[in-house]
């Protein structure tokens, strides 16, 4: 076997989003001498990111105060016109403001591509001499004899689907550090080693998710009403006991992003997120939007809907949790980049001065505590019951307890209730037997679309002759569990159409088949499947989606 290569640095960061990259650029900031790594899953930095966006600037203005003077993408479109509809089958009713706190308001944000903020911040971070590998993602935690973390390995390259090496292969390199930053995103495979490693959610709720699905049209540019923002919530969920909600947001150039949220703590195992949103489209107040335009892109990703209950102890021997990784995202404002960002400055701050002192791979407690000082939690703690409240109420009374908890808690300091508990979303799906299958309409290609077609649109490619990335504990549990138990549940949370039932016309049998080719890295599969059979981790470098503006 090849010996791995091995790179030192002063730290190493995991993840190229805007947590990585906010982490980076502030090291850089407080000691250029610093050397800094920047690993990517993806093939450049953005094309795994995907959000609606509109981001609260906080964090932005604090790590590069001159950002708007300074061509920065997200710039462009500043939030102008923001709308709340709770959405009946045919109908809409506008939610005044007035009943929302203040920190709901839109106002002072800016709307645009996640995906093209990043890009931007590469640049700034690659100026200041960070190395930022892309197509190299983190496939191994490295520890040393005492258990500390000294950095990470990424994966092999040129590995055949039998496991030999072909003739282009190439093993991993290892990159050492004082300190590893994991900015993996929601649900990150390392992430999750690494919370069991060091019990990191003893004293925390299970984080649960909920399935972002986007897409990006260009539009008639009479219809097109730059920095209009749009929320929906109520139908099509609603009809299965399910809830969530969507999203239209007014971007450049005469686009619109829009998406739809799937809480994954739904019972019916028959609700198909992807299908949801289609139906969302045809909802009389979207399809008039959309009508007369083109799609361009779609793609889809799990969101942290924890909350403040469900972060975890932060820092650990050689390293910490930085952004999505950690989960950070604020539900009812459904933004989560501007909290991410100042979590990996003061990630870095924490880093930089444990250096300076002449310290490595030591637990950076002061992180943890600096976090938990922060207006993140500030502004966490603010908002933690609301997805909790949903959860257990239904989407209409949920909702309406949920804001006067975040009313009370804004004006007084207390809520409804005191900090609530959350259950793993896997738990929450029923038996198929208890349910009956939902009959949804069939696509009409202008509006609404098959999944697999809507796959190609996210550009996404990887390595054909290349080891499954997803992983099954038990291959005989599909056909034995998932299928008869839950009626494959699998076949429709994934939004990429990777799971499928292939019936033997001789025997009648069925076969589970995962088509990884198409996986678009969301990671629904890792966090919905009843069983907790599926295990995603990474492909080969540079495989997965290439979003564009997204």
């Amino acid at each position: 076997m090849s010996e791995r290569e091995s790179m030192p640095y002063d730290v190493v960061v995991v993840g190229g989003g805007p947590a990585g990259l906010s982490t980076a650029i502030r090291l850089k900031q407080i000691d250029p001498e610093l050397s800094v790594v920047v690993l990517e899953k993806g093939s450049e930095i953005g094309a795994h990111i995907l959000s609606g966006a509109v981001v609260d600037p906080k964090a932005l203005d604090e790590l590069l105060p001159e950002w708007r003077e300074m061509d920065c993408p997200l710039a462009e479109t500043p939030v102008t016109d923001n709308w709340h509809w709770y959405m009946t089958k045919g109908k809409k009713l506008s939610m005044p403001h007035i009943l929302m706190p203040p920190f709901m308001s839109n106002d002072g944000n800016y709307t645009g591509s996640l995906g093209n903020l990043c890009r931007w911040l590469a640049e700034k971070a690659e100026e200041m001499e960070i190395e930022i590998f892309p197509g190299f993602p983190a496939a191994e935690v490295l520890y040393d004899d005492q258990g500390r973390v000294t950095g990470v390995a990424t994966g092999d390259m040129g590995v055949a689907r039998d496991g030999s090496h072909k003739g282009d292969y190439q093993p991993g390199m290892e990159l050492l550090g004082k300190y590893t930053v994991f900015c993996e995103g929601a649900r990150g495979q390392l992430t999750k080693l690494l919370k069991v490693q060091y019990d990191l959610e003893a004293d925390c709720e299970p984080q649960v998710y909920g399935l972002g699905i986007k897409e990006l049209w260009d539009i008639d540019p009479d219809k097109h009403v730059p920095g209009r923002v749009i929320h929906t919530q109520g139908w099509p969920l609603s009809e299965s006991d399910s809830w969530g909600g969507g999203f239209l947001y007014h971007q450049a150039n005469n686009q619109v992003a829009i998406g739809f949220v799937t809480a994954l703590d739904y019972k019916n195992p028959y609700v198909y997120p992807f299908e949801e949103f289609q139906r969302w489209k045809q909802h009389p107040e979207i399809r008039a939007i959309l009508e007369g335009g083109k799609r361009v892109a779609y793609g889809a990703r799990a969101i942290n809907e924890g909350g403040w209950q469900s972060v975890p102890k932060l820092a650990f021997p050689g390293g910490v949790l930085a952004g999505c990784s950690a989960g950070f995202v604020n539900v009812p404002r459904i933004k989560g980049t501007h909290t991410a960002m100042k979590s990996g400055m003061l990630a870095a701050e924490a880093i930089a001065a444990a250096i300076k002192a002449g310290r490595e791979q030591d637990s950076l407690d002061e992180y943890d505590a600096a976090v938990r000082d922060s207006w993140i939690a500030t502004e966490l703690k603010l908002v933690q019951n609301a997805e909790p409240l949903v959860a257990k109420w239904g989407g209409e009374m949920g909702t309406v307890l949920a804001g006067a908890d975040m009313w009370l808690r804004t004006l007084f300091g207390f809520g409804v209730a005191k900090p609530m508990k959350h259950h793993p979303d896997y738990r929450a799906t029923g038996r198929a037997d208890l349910y009956k299958p939902i009959a949804y309409p069939k696509p009409d290609g202008q509006i609404t679309f098959d999944r697999l077609t809507s796959v190609s649109f996210s550009f996404t490619n990887h390595e054909e002759d290349q080891p499954c990335h997803l992983k099954l504990k038990d291959p005989d549990y599909p056909t034995a569990v998932e299928l008869p138990v839950y009626g494959g549940p699998s076949t429709r949370y994934c939004p990429a159409g990777v799971y499928e039932y292939v019936t033997n016309e001789d025997t009648g049998e069925k076969r589970f088949q995962i088509n990884a080719q198409n996986c678009v890295h969301c990671k629904t599969c890792d966090i919905k499947d009843p069983g907790q059979q599926i295990v995603w981790t990474a492909p080969e470098g540079g495989g997965g989606p290439n979003y564009p503006n997204m």
